[in-house]
């Protein structure tokens, strides 16, 4: 497509729907959002990006094939259920780590971990459907 309303208009969304996503995976284990819905505002960002040029620049945008997203994603999934196993809790028990950053501290834990590799695996299997049709439509 050819539109110049529609690629002025991409390159003004995109980087404020990854920024959005980042917010949306940051939060996600506390209140709503997670990998879950940031992988499907990363998998649109990249969607329109595609509709506004081509599916090639759309490809090169993300830089890593979309079978080794899911692949990690479940990697990191799996890995993130096992240190509350280590510990000798249930399976997939958060674990917390604190950090110090400066005069005030940051907790990490595996649930957002796991919501890393849901996003991985959501914003795969989303590419390869979206660039799989536009693939098809223009074939």
């Amino acid at each position: 497509m050819n539109s110049i309303m529609l690629m002025t208009t991409a390159r003004l969304l995109i980087p404020l729907l990854l920024l959005f996503a980042v917010f949306l995976l940051a939060r996600g284990h506390d209140a709503p959002g997670g990998g879950f819905i940031a992988g499907l505002v990363v998998a649109t960002a990249i969607a329109l990006h595609a509709l506004a040029f081509d599916i090639k620049s759309a490809r090169a945008l993300v830089r890593v094939h979309p079978r080794i997203l899911v692949g990690t994603g479940l990697l990191i999934s799996l890995v993130s259920a096992l240190p509350g196993y280590v510990a000798g809790s249930p399976l997939m028990t958060g674990v917390w780590v604190e950090l110090s950053i400066g005069s005030g501290g940051v907790k990490l834990g595996t649930p957002l971990l796991f919501d890393l590799g849901v996003f991985l695996v959501v914003t795969g299997m989303v590419m390869i459907s979206i660039l799989w049709l536009a693939e098809e439509e223009g074939a």
